[in-house]
């Protein structure tokens, strides 16, 4: 008697079963077929600016390289980090370098150091010398557990961009701006209400407490930390209560000096150009694309050191950062650090990336090169590449925690408790603000501990 057919089978169509058939000979034959070798070596980055940049270097390397040629590939931002984090994890195929932003860079760090998918360059960087010739700061963002896992792409200083043109309208010098508190003493003047409805229509400072970067940049100029050396959680510190209360008085009350005046957007720059807010805090990328995306502030636009929170402290801050990393998978170590250290270390390189995005490079031997030190006209002359390298040995180191990004999240909702806080209690003065401002960080504090808990490689 032949075996029942199960009734399931029988309602399947002849097109069901003629594709069934077909998934499982294809199956067959990607299993048993041969991988195909690779074509060169994969290199994925994620800046179409940067492929830009890249190509005639890439072009020579090719030509002097035949058998180990590089194959740049541009990839979503989003779409790169799935793809790297994913093929780290599951062990599937990766390109053998990458260029990657901190935020993904730092997901990476979250397991055992010997299982991290990037090759350690610590000693490498040692041996060659190599570690002197970087902006020492800018090695933090890549080093986990003391080990270094990329090499710098960027410094990423900030300075302030305020409008000379109305500021010196007003006959205010700002050479007398020092600390924070100047900067609010001397410029009040300038909020005003234009229409008469009872409301300040200009702002000195861009910037809001829903603004993760704005606010971090802020804190780590202030001396504040969300990492301790130690890559543990640190949120309840004096000074981060200090600066947290601060920060909100800026952004809470009838006299508050920011407003949000979105970067990326056209609203915001709308906001810039009609004078809504005097000043902004931008990293050398972001005066770069002012200059592409808003040609209508050219000649009336200044740069200067950010005013310290206190009387000689730090003038700068930092926001962003990108590395060039080496899969641990890659074929070939040596022809890898060959090319990145040909990219990388490369003064075409430091020029085009200056000249195309505004970006200062981090190796110091470039830093006298002559186009960092022409006059900038959109910066109504000021020399912008040397005044933001003046800044870059100043800038903060970072701790390259896993837990970042959540870290920033954090932060961004202690800032908006303390300002819906200050509103509805009518207090704005930063000293009556950290008692809250304490039990807010001291909440965020409890709550990360709980998070890196379970991870039992990077615990506390």
């Amino acid at each position: 008697m032949p075996p029942r057919i199960p009734d399931w089978l029988k309602a399947l169509s002849p097109g069901a079963w003629v594709m069934a058939v077909l998934a499982l000979m294809s199956s067959g034959v990607i299993l048993l077929s041969p991988p195909s070798p690779r074509k060169g070596m994969p290199f994925w980055i994620f800046s179409k600016i940067h492929e830009d940049t890249y190509g005639p270097i890439v072009s020579s390397w090719n030509g002097a390289n035949p058998r180990r040629p590089v194959d740049l590939q541009l990839i979503q931002f989003y779409a790169l980090e799935r793809r790297l984090l994913s093929g780290f994890m599951a062990g599937t195929p990766v390109a053998d370098l990458f260029e990657t932003e901190r935020m993904v860079a730092s997901r990476s760090f979250a397991g055992p150091l010997d299982r991290v998918g990037f090759v350690d360059l610590t000693d490498r960087l040692t041996s060659e010398g190599l570690m002197e010739q970087f902006n020492a700061p800018t090695f933090s963002l890549w080093t986990s557990r003391g080990r270094i896992f990329g090499l710098p792409h960027d410094v990423h200083p900030v300075l302030m961009a305020y409008r000379a043109d109305l500021v010196e309208a007003a006959g205010i010098d700002m050479a007398q701006i020092e600390t924070w508190d100047d900067f609010l003493r001397v410029l009040r003047p300038l909020m005003q209400d234009f229409d008469g409805d009872g409301r300040v229509d200009r702002y000195l400072l861009s910037g809001w407490s829903t603004n993760g970067p704005f606010t971090e940049m802020l804190l780590l100029q202030g001396g504040g930390t969300l990492f301790d050396a130690r890559e543990r959680p640190c949120f309840d510190l004096d000074v981060n209560v200090e600066l947290v209360a601060k920060m909100t008085s800026w952004f809470a009350g009838p006299d508050r000096m920011c407003t949000e005046a979105p970067e990326f957007t056209g609203s915001g720059h709308k906001m810039r150009l009609d004078g809504v807010v005097i000043a902004s805090l931008i990293p050398d990328w972001m005066a770069g694309q002012w200059k592409r995306e808003l040609p209508g502030l050219s000649g009336k636009i200044k740069l200067m050191p950010l005013p310290a929170w206190t009387k000689g402290g730090r003038r700068t801050s930092v926001w962003g950062g990108t590395m060039l990393g080496i899969a641990r998978t890659t074929p070939d170590f040596e022809a890898a650090w060959a090319f990145a250290k040909t990219l990388y270390l490369s003064p075409a390189l430091a020029d085009a990336l200056f000249e195309g995005a505004g970006i200062v490079t981090p190796v110091k031997a470039h830093w006298s090169r002559p186009i960092f030190h022409r006059p900038d006209p959109y910066f109504s002359g000021q020399p912008m590449g040397a005044l933001y390298i003046a800044q870059a040995p100043s800038v903060p180191a970072r701790v390259a925690s896993p837990y970042s990004k959540l870290a920033i999240e954090k932060l961004t909702s202690v800032l908006v408790a303390l300002q819906e806080y200050a509103q509805n209690a009518r207090q704005f003065r930063p000293e009556s603000l950290q008692p809250e401002a304490r039990r807010l960080l001291q909440g965020a504090q409890a709550e990360m501990l709980r998070q890196i808990g379970r991870n039992r490689f990077l615990a506390p």
